[in-house]
């Protein structure tokens, strides 16, 4: 009886912890997305403030992407080697600060800095926030747990619209930076309720050395995970960071109806990730993800159909179901591939190094807009990035329902 009321107990506190790492590791990464898309909709009116023009504060984004392997660096190799939970904390504190001075910042160049140094706290959050999900999460739950870890940043991208909608038309864009400082406090929850994994007790290298010598054994496997984060990154900030640019500049809609159809929209992706993400635990990583990969570029006629608003909405919430739902598996596919002693540094900074070779197609979008239309300029990106992105998936390696002590790949 003694040993049963053991058990239950152990059981009860594990369940616990599972619960408490996911919810840190996606208010983490909601706020972190959050902080983030916040400039996406106020482009023009920070630019007008500036006396620049859209791309060059569009410019500011592609900063912050560029920067996000600095953090994934710094921060994943801490979380190697010190545990998740510490550097975790720090990425979360680092970019709340930055975000708070961004509403101040009284000059182009001090915003410009100021959005640099906030791309390596948000770079850091992702992969020791990753890691630390998934090595808590069961088996079998792992895709799940993965689709609503990664639509955190849906979520995120929903709650820049709310304020946006709220905030912005009484207070302007400053005051919404000044809000992106609160994910500061999320830091005692982490540290009160969070435990440490015991994947990483169990499989962190004992020295440096040893360390890099797991590293250079895997360079070929890190080469495609930065192929496929590339694509994926293409793929998200092409049918997103520009969209609500798109909606006021050729579309003529008022920051209400911005606001709420960028809401429709991540209500989609929210849903998408968490269907391909518990669709992934039966079907297969790369299966589902090429899915729903194929399935958004045969909705880009859709997605930019030159209808009414509701029309408009719906393409919006179709394109990002399909868009995120691709993006719910990725969690868990790259963690699952990723040795155990480097899951804090292979997923995150894999994904950061995507991340910066794909920062530029905001920029690219916004220029080729001056020429085309955004319309033209965002279906002939996206387009191609969604066919490449669905070859890459599919030539790609799989290791679903790997035990995290167990650094075998398999295909």
């Amino acid at each position: 009886m003694s040993l049963q009321k053991d058990n239950l107990a152990s059981n009860t506190e594990e369940k616990r912890n599972q619960r408490n790492a996911l919810l840190a590791g996606f208010l983490g990464w909601t706020l972190d997305a959050f902080d983030f898309f916040i400039l996406t909709f106020v482009l023009a009116t920070v630019a007008e403030d500036f006396h620049k023009s859209i791309p060059e504060i569009a410019l500011t984004l592609t900063a912050s992407l560029a920067m996000r392997p600095v953090g994934a660096l710094i921060f994943g190799l801490m979380a190697d080697r010190y545990g998740r939970k510490g550097p975790l904390m720090i990425s979360i504190i680092f970019y709340s600060v930055i975000e708070i001075l961004s509403g101040f910042a009284p000059t182009y160049t001090s915003f410009l800095i100021l959005r640099l140094l906030y791309g390596i706290g948000m770079g850091g959050e992702w992969g020791v926030g990753a890691s630390l999900v998934m090595e808590t999460a069961t088996v079998k739950r792992r895709g799940l747990f993965s689709g609503l870890l990664q639509e955190g940043y849906a979520f995120g991208f929903l709650l820049a619209a709310v304020v946006y909608y709220t905030v912005f038309p009484h207070f302007g864009w400053r005051a919404m930076f000044f809000i992106g400082g609160l994910p500061a406090l999320l830091t005692l929850f982490i540290r009160a309720k969070v435990k440490e994994t015991k994947a990483w007790k169990a499989t962190k290298a004992a020295n440096w050395k040893e360390y890099g010598n797991a590293v250079a054994k895997n360079w070929k496997l890190f080469l495609y995970l930065v192929l496929l984060m590339s694509m994926m990154n293409m793929i998200s900030h092409g049918t997103q960071d520009l969209y609500p640019t798109f909606l006021q500049q050729q579309r003529h809609f008022s920051p209400h109806q911005t606001a709420i159809i960028t809401m429709v929209s991540m209500v989609g992706a929210i849903l998408g990730g968490l269907l391909f993400g518990y669709l992934s635990d039966k079907y297969g990583r790369r299966k589902m993800m090429a899915v729903a990969v194929v399935l958004a570029a045969v909705l880009i006629p859709f997605w930019m159909y030159n209808g009414g608003s509701v029309i408009i909405a719906l393409g919006a919430f179709a394109m990002q179901f399909m868009v995120q739902g691709a993006w719910g598996i990725i969690p868990a596919h790259i963690n699952e591939l990723s040795p155990g002693p480097l899951r804090g540094f292979f997923p995150g900074f894999a994904y950061q190094l995507g991340v910066l070779i794909a920062s530029s197609i905001a920029y690219f979008e916004a220029l080729l807009a001056e020429h085309l239309s955004y319309a033209a300029s965002m279906q002939i990106l996206a387009g191609s990035v969604l066919v490449l992105g669905a070859i890459v998936i599919l030539a790609g390696p799989e290791a679903r329902g790997i035990h995290f002590h167990d650094e075998k790949i398999v295909s």
